[in-house]
């Protein structure tokens, strides 16, 4: 089957690329209300760009009556994010924070998830995360015609699982892929875990 990209309406190329582009990272963000309260989004377009400077990005659209997004809006007025990967015993909170809920309501106390303060950071991170990025924001780019927004992240500290992280003969630090027992996003209403974890050495 040969889809024509250019012949599609943009709902349709999303449907299409949501479904055949897996599976697919979950950016789970929590952000700061003017408030004072945390807002916390997930969003599967997403991916790490650059180790030098330390980039993730993550690409977030509107709300259905065309506002920014929360945890955009946030990002901006504050300059800071903190990023988590969520594990799949979060599947339930994380997919419930994705609904449209108005900015003053927070997805952290709604859901009743646990914060802790991040070392080295200003902004807390979910306790039962098991991995959690600090970042700054690097920039914020609007992008096409619907538009999406950009979010460029610049990691400042990061957090990891004590028992997914093993250090090597060489110093360096090895994670569990399986500890972190990560989600992925797939089509339509559909997740995955990692099942088989396959190895190979890489060649010279």
């Amino acid at each position: 089957m040969i889809v024509n990209f250019e012949s599609l309406k943009p709902l349709q190329r999303y449907h299409w690329l949501t479904q055949t582009l897996i599976p697919r990272p979950i950016a789970w963000v929590l952000t700061q209300h003017e408030s004072g309260h945390l807002n916390l989004a997930p969003f599967s377009f997403f991916t790490a760009i650059s180790s030098a400077p330390p980039l993730l990005m993550f690409s977030a659209g509107k709300k259905p009556d065309g506002s920014p997004k929360d945890s955009v809006r946030n990002a901006e007025r504050t300059g800071t994010l903190v990023i988590h990967i969520a594990s799949a015993d979060l599947l339930d909170p994380l997919n419930q924070s994705s609904a449209t809920l108005p900015a003053e309501v927070s997805e952290v106390d709604q859901l009743g998830l646990e914060t802790l303060p991040f070392e080295g950071f200003d902004l807390p991170r979910l306790a039962a995360a098991p991995v959690a990025y600090g970042c700054r924001v690097h920039a914020i780019q609007p992008m096409g015609d619907v538009p999406q927004s950009l979010v460029f992240a610049r990691v400042e500290t990061l957090y990891v699982k004590e028992s997914a992280v093993t250090v090597l003969d060489n110093g360096r630090c090895q994670v569990s892929a399986t500890e972190l027992d990560p989600l992925a996003r797939l089509g339509a209403r559909e997740y995955a875990t990692l099942g088989d974890v396959l190895q190979r050495e890489r060649p010279e």
